[in-house]
């Protein structure tokens, strides 16, 4: 697969400089998520494995606001009519839609303004990074709906981000929370003014993409696989991963630069 040749049907894609953006585009809707753009996401993500133009991800949303979750029409209302089978064969490709993101290799960076609740939430939680505006507010809003907060892997990965008591308070009233407090508690990675939250992103990505993207992928991998290890199996599998990098042209551009005193160029590989 070409990144740069993917064409998106449920929300806008394009792919420049080794950059994707997901561009959820709804906005008089506040971009919410439905039955055909949850998988398409997923299909998305996982297609990216098998895409090397593309070296990192920005998803965000059209306007003012990120994503404000699973349309209440087109996802809520038929969701109340399924059957126990058709109910889990939905919350098992929500789910999938995470994995996807979290085992694509690119490293994922969301930019937040505005709305960014339920399932939208779930999304900018399952990024690696997240960029916000004081504007924005982030609401696992489960509970509100009558629904556990243990929504699309949320009891596992939230917590490893804000810390077991802020993620149970989180989960378990569905408040809401706004941008300088999402910034303390380090669900945000830097706060943003609202006219400058995509131009920041898109750097950083940029930086990531052209970074050493083998090693960044290397990266992600381990911070996903490392969350069940013991210690001694954590440092065995970052050795063999080191080991990997200390093979590839980036690894020796890198030293052949500084004997040169120059600035690396990584071609990721």
């Amino acid at each position: 697969m070409k990144g740069a040749a993917y064409k998106a049907t449920h929300f806008q894609w394009e792919c420049e400089d080794g950059v994707g953006t997901v561009m959820l585009n709804r906005p008089e809707r506040k971009n919410p998520l439905t039955f055909e753009s949850y998988a398409e996401l997923r299909d998305l993500f996982r297609q990216l494995v098998y895409a090397p133009d593309v070296k990192a991800v920005v998803i965000t949303g059209a306007g003012d606001n990120f994503c404000s979750g699973g349309d209440v029409h087109d996802i809520i209302g038929p969701l109340v009519e399924m059957s126990a089978p058709e109910l889990l064969e939905f919350t098992r490709l929500t789910g999938d839609l995470v994995k996807a993101m979290r085992g694509c290799p690119q490293p994922i960076l969301a930019a937040i303004d505005g709305v960014c609740a339920g399932a939208g939430a779930i999304l900018a939680m399952a990024s690696d990074l997240r960029y916000g505006t004081s504007q924005a507010k982030v609401a696992f809003l489960f509970n509100r709906v009558g629904l556990a907060g243990c929504d699309m892997g949320a009891c596992a990965i939230l917590p490893r981000i804000i810390g077991q008591g802020r993620a149970s308070e989180l989960l378990f009233t569905g408040r809401g929370l706004g941008g300088e407090e999402a910034e303390r508690w380090g669900f945000f990675n830097k706060l943003c003014a609202r006219e400058e939250l995509l131009e920041t992103t898109h750097a950083m990505a940029l930086r990531l993409a052209k970074g050493p993207s083998f090693a960044n992928a290397m990266t992600k991998n381990q911070l996903n696989m490392e969350w069940d290890m013991s210690l001694d199996t954590a440092i065995e599998a970052e050795a063999q991963a080191q080991a990997l990098c200390m093979q590839t042209g980036d690894f020796r551009r890198a030293y052949e630069a500084f004997v040169n005193k120059q600035k690396p160029v990584f071609e990721g590989n």
